[in-house]
């Protein structure tokens, strides 16, 4: 289990105010809302089920497990994975935007593999699987809280987009908790192989919302 010190600083680096700008991102989100796609807090739970089942949050978890235990000499090869993964333009720069500001935020804390990290780009998930294995923070609480993070901006970016209220959001978080726990279960002992998904929709949108007209978020 991991220390309650260790603890502190997960909760520190996952939650909304560590400038990742994650506030920024709607994973295509703003796409799926303008095309009526999700437009109601069932089509929203629907939807981030399928990225937790199909899409990157499954994916990320994967890596984020495989940073967490990998060598230095293994991270930079994770590392181009995930980028290479990415299915668009945007996808691929809300992971590596991500991933180099967190880099920088988490300077405070030690982790040697992220302060010598070669020129190369550096994913979100990669990020937080090196510094958790760093500060010997338990990889099931790194993953779980990931996930949880990663569902609840999509969740916040949906408040605003759809727009839901406060209690529609809280719903669909709710409801997503078993999914979650059953997501950081399954990826456990996943090979880097099962890393990848298929969430057609998603990724669609995820190209389409480059060219969107009004747009609020970056992705």
């Amino acid at each position: 289990m991991t220390e309650p010190a260790s603890l502190l600083r997960l909760l520190t680096w996952l939650s909304p105010a560590f400038p990742t700008g994650g506030f920024a991102y709607s994973h295509a989100l703003e796409w799926s809302v303008a095309a009526e796609d999700v437009n109601t807090v069932a089509a929203l739970i629907d939807w981030i089920a399928d990225i937790l089942v199909h899409g990157a949050l499954w994916s990320d978890a994967i890596l984020l497990r495989h940073a967490h235990r990998a060598g230095p000499d293994e991270l930079v090869d994770i590392a181009a994975l995930a980028a290479a993964i990415a299915p668009s333009l945007e996808r691929r720069l809300e992971t590596l935007a991500q991933g180099a500001a967190f880099r920088e935020a988490a300077k405070p804390w030690p982790a040697p593999s992220l302060e010598n990290w070669p020129d190369t780009p550096l994913p979100y998930p990669v990020a937080i699987g090196i510094l958790s294995a760093a500060q010997e923070i338990d990889e099931d609480d790194a993953v779980l809280a990931f996930l949880h993070a990663g569902t609840a901006n999509l969740i916040s970016a949906a408040m605003r987009l759809v727009p839901l209220g406060q209690t529609a959001g809280l719903r669909a978080q709710a409801t997503l908790e078993k999914l979650i726990l059953a997501t950081a279960r399954l990826t456990k002992n996943a090979a880097m192989e099962d890393a990848g998904g298929f969430c057609l929709r998603a990724d669609i949108a995820s190209m389409r919302h480059e060219t969107q007209y009004t747009r609020l978020f970056r992705t």
